[in-house]
């Protein structure tokens, strides 16, 4: 397989920079070399095995031809040069045969990095997968924490509307108190000025009842001193002061019959005073339970509030948690693919 010039290229530059920094006692193995150059691990073999053969030494060719010259010099020496030849020959064989050797060893220790290499590369993925299976668990527990936090939000929020509607409710229910009583004030008012006016004519009446009488009082005093000094006129002063004394019968009986009508009209306007006063008072207990009633709905929609924004608090946690699981996922991920 033919690698690329830049793969090849940072694969040689990571073996070195790893050989170096081992004193060059020793190869780098190819799972080392390939963390650092960040290829896989097949180029890594293929760049690895190229790397070490370029570091070892190879056996110089020997010739096995023995040279016209010394053929020409002598058989003996001919003979002797000849077994040298061998002898250089098979050393050169020998040699190659160390290579290979070394080349097979070379090969055997790159098999066996290469197998704890793919152990190691395979514990690594377990890991990462069981990290993958927390997060997933993690992720689905977070989800339906979040979904638990916003059917709890949306329960809140209908509970908060609720609320809101009872507390309209409730300030219209207190409106309409205040404005019964405002009527029920004026209904009272009105009844108080006419149990004034009622009373102011009664008095009125009587002052007027008493004039009267006085002046009748006068007229019989007048009619009795007229009889005395004119005897003539007796009768018809007496005929008058009867006329008189039935007319003053008379007006007492109206003046009575007027004070007991004022009287039933007094107790009347009473009556229908403590009726608006029961009434008023009734209409300030409803005003003042209705008030309480808004209160404690105020109260409790503060509550719910106070909860909403904690559950909102939660559920922006649990969304953080959830985008950093995520993004340790994605960190997995490409730690994987790597």
């Amino acid at each position: 397989m033919e690698l690329a010039k830049d793969t090849r290229d940072r694969i040689f530059a990571a073996a070195d920079s790893l050989y170096e920094q081992a004193g060059r006692a020793a190869f780098p193995t190819v799972d080392a070399v390939r963390k650092v150059a960040r290829v896989n691990m097949n180029d890594a073999r293929a760049g690895m095995k190229e790397w070490r053969r370029a570091q070892t030494a190879q056996a110089a060719p020997v010739a096995v031809q023995v040279p016209e010259a010394v053929q020409q010099a002598s058989s003996a020496a001919l003979a002797s040069l000849w077994k040298e030849a061998q002898e250089l020959a098979n050393e050169s064989l020998r040699a190659a045969q160390a290579g290979w050797d070394a080349e097979r060893i070379e090969a055997e220790t790159l098999n066996k990095q290469m197998a704890d290499a793919y152990e190691s590369q395979a514990a690594e993925l377990e890991a990462a997968q069981g990290r993958i299976a927390e997060l997933e668990a993690a992720a689905r527990q977070a989800a339906e924490l979040a979904e638990a936090s916003r059917q709890q939000i949306e329960e809140g929020h209908t509970a908060l509307l609720g609320m809101q509607q009872r507390a309209a409710v409730a300030e219209g229910r207190a409106e309409e108190i205040e404005r019964r009583a405002g009527e029920l004030r004026a209904e009272l008012d009105h009844a108080h000025a006419e149990a004034e006016t009622a009373a102011a004519q009664a008095k009125a009446t009587a002052d007027s009842l008493r004039t009267e009488r006085d002046k009748v009082q006068q007229r019989q005093e007048l009619a009795e001193a007229e009889g005395v000094k004119l005897a003539d006129q007796l009768r018809q002063a007496q005929v008058q002061v009867e006329a008189l004394r039935s007319e003053l019968a008379g007006v007492k009986a109206r003046a009575e019959s007027q004070a007991e009508a004022h009287q039933e009209q007094r107790k009347t306007a009473a009556q229908e005073a403590a009726r608006m006063v029961e009434r008023f008072t009734g209409a300030q207990a409803e005003r003042d339970q209705a008030q309480r009633d808004a209160a404690a709905a105020r109260e409790e929609a503060a509550g719910l509030r106070g909860q909403l924004e904690a559950f909102k608090e939660q559920h922006t946690q649990l969304m953080a948690a959830f985008r950093d699981s995520e993004k340790a996922d994605k960190a997995v991920s490409r730690t994987k693919k790597d």
